[in-house]
């Protein structure tokens, strides 16, 4: 077994993803020495003992990060400038901070700018969840076979980026780098956009008449409850999400529309060929997903 990543390992948020990490790092002994998980709420903080995945359950997010050779901030991202003032100041020398979220472009633009000198920033986006949220959510294996870009900063360092892909190789992630306005856009169409749509049509389903809906609770098919798994997703991380993804989530909606428009409009032509197309291209992607195990 390898030398442990990290002596002190302070985990900001300790929902799915952040008591994922907490357990994985319980499980295995390659990745920290001593796991310290920090959250406001007192009820999630006596949880989080209750399940005893952390070594050190802190509920002031300054004293959580003294010490510590790696941060990773597991909130949502719209809450990052303010954990990231409070914390700033106690950030050891040579400390790692990476995080979670699943923007970069407005991770960078609220870290940056606070980051003190000798805090290497390493922005990370694991691409693997479910629709549970809380500290009782995570499971150790959530990261096998996913997933994790890496974002670094031009003038980042190069070893703490390899240590956070180490992390994530650990973890069982397959690691990817690449720019943040890149991430942000594909992140739009393959995650960000789906759920938007998700929100939409359950929405529409919860608008009809009292009779209706009834009906479509109790014969829901299968695609239905798809998107109604996806819609149960967390409500704050996906508030942040879309308001901090804003141009690129809007871009491929646009895109979106358009191509729906014209798949409607094939529907009201009766333009079968056009129709067959969109099928085959829509079982094209099934494909190819299934063949990268990521189905």
């Amino acid at each position: 077994m390898s030398e442990p990543l990290f002596r002190r390992l302070c985990l900001i948020g300790a929902g799915l993803i952040g008591s994922s990490i907490a357990r994985l790092a319980r499980e295995r002994d390659d990745i920290a020495e001593t796991i310290v998980a920090h959250t406001r709420k007192p009820e999630t903080l006596e949880r989080i003992r209750e399940l005893g995945f952390a070594d050190v359950v802190e509920a002031d997010a300054a004293r959580a990060v003294e010490g510590a050779d790696c941060v990773i901030l597991c909130v949502p991202v719209g809450a990052y400038a303010g954990v990231m003032a409070q914390i700033a100041p106690h950030l050891a020398p040579g400390c790692i901070l990476t995080d979670v979220g699943s923007t970069k472009g407005s991770v960078i633009r609220d870290l940056a700018p606070l980051l003190p000198p000798g805090i290497h920033l390493v922005p990370a986006h694991p691409m693997a969840g479910t629709e549970h949220s809380g500290p009782d959510a995570g499971f150790a294996a959530l990261f096998e076979g996913r997933y994790t870009i890496l974002t670094p900063l031009p003038d980042g360092d190069r070893a703490a980026t390899e240590t956070v892909a180490e992390l994530w190789r650990r973890a069982g992630s397959t690691v990817e780098s690449m720019d943040a306005a890149t991430h942000d856009k594909v992140v739009a169409i393959v995650s960000h956009l789906p759920h938007l749509i998700a929100f939409t049509i359950c929405g529409t389903a919860d608008d009809l008449a009292e009779e209706t809906r009834e009906a479509v609770l109790k014969f829901a098919a299968s695609g239905f409850r798809d998107f109604t798994r996806i819609a149960a997703s967390d409500i704050d991380m996906w508030r942040d999400i879309f308001l901090n993804n804003r141009d690129a989530l809007l871009e491929m909606l646009a895109r979106f529309t358009e191509d729906s428009h014209a798949l409607a409009r094939a529907v009201r032509w009766g333009e079968a060929d056009f129709i067959e197309d969109r099928i085959r291209r829509g079982r094209r992607i099934r494909r190819g997903l299934i063949e990268r195990k990521q189905a």
